[in-house]
C-alpha cells in the first residue's frame, strides 16, 4: 500500500510535465520543508485542476494582493509516489487557504484477484477494503493562482490540433480517424 500525505501548509506547490508533446507525463510536486511529494496526473486532470482552482479563487477573492511565487519547474528527480485517481479542491475560510485533495488510483478496487466468488458482489473492493493513499496539500490563494496559471498554460502548450472530421488531436505520426472507418480522409 502506498504512503498517504499530509502537507496543510506547503512551501511550494506545481504542476510540471516531462517529455515530448503527445508523449508527456504529467506530474503535480508540493513541498513543505524537507518533505517533497511528487504525484503523476494525466493531462485531463491538470487541466480540470486549472478550471476547478479558478473558479474556486473566483468565488473566493482576497481582500488584499498576495504576491505570487516565482519559480514553478518541478524539482528533480520527478519520480512520482503513486498516480492519482481522482481529486477534490475546497477553500477552508478559517485559514484562509486552498486545500486540494488526490486520492491513488487502485486497480484492484476495481479489478479483484480471480477467485470463486461473484464479481458483481465486489467490482469496486468494497468488501476486501482496497483503499488506496490519499495527500492533502494546503495552500495559500497566490500558490493555487499559480497552479492554476501554470497548469492552463502547460495543457494549451503541447495542445495539438483537431481532426475536422471527429476532433481527437492529430498526432504528427499519423491519425486514424473514427470517422472513416480508420481510413485517411480525402484530401480537400
Amino acid at each position: 500500500m502506498s504512503a498517504s500525505f499530509e502537507l496543510s501548509a506547503c512551501d511550494r506547490i506545481t504542476v510540471g510535465s516531462i517529455g515530448p508533446a503527445g508523449q508527456r507525463i504529467f506530474f503535480v510536486q508540493a513541498r513543505e520543508g524537507e518533505r517533497l511529494v511528487t504525484l503523476k496526473l494525466e493531462k485531463t486532470q491538470v487541466a480540470a485542476l486549472a478550471a476547478r482552482l479558478g473558479e474556486l479563487l473566483h468565488d473566493n477573492r482576497p481582500t488584499t494582493e498576495v504576491p505570487e511565487p516565482d519559480d514553478l519547474n518541478l524539482e528533480e528527480p520527478a519520480l512520482p509516489d503513486w498516480v492519482v485517481g481522482s481529486m477534490g479542491v475546497s477553500f477552508a475560510t478559517d485559514d484562509d487557504r486552498v486545500v486540494f485533495i488526490c486520492e491513488e488510483l487502485v486497480i484492484g478496487a476495481l479489478i479483484g484477484p480471480d477467485d470463486d466468488e461473484d464479481e458483481d458482489d465486489d467490482l469496486f473492493g468494497e468488501d476486501r477494503g482496497h483503499g488506496g493513499a490519499v495527500a492533502r496539500f494546503g495552500c495559500t490563494r497566490a500558490q493555487a493562482a499559480a497552479l492554476a496559471m501554470r497548469g492552463a498554460t502547460l495543457v494549451a502548450v503541447g495542445a495539438r490540433p483537431a481532426c475536422p472530421l471527429c476532433s481527437y488531436p492529430l498526432d504528427p505520426r499519423g491519425h486514424s480517424c473514427p470517422k472513416t472507418n480508420g481510413h485517411s480522409p480525402p484530401r480537400l
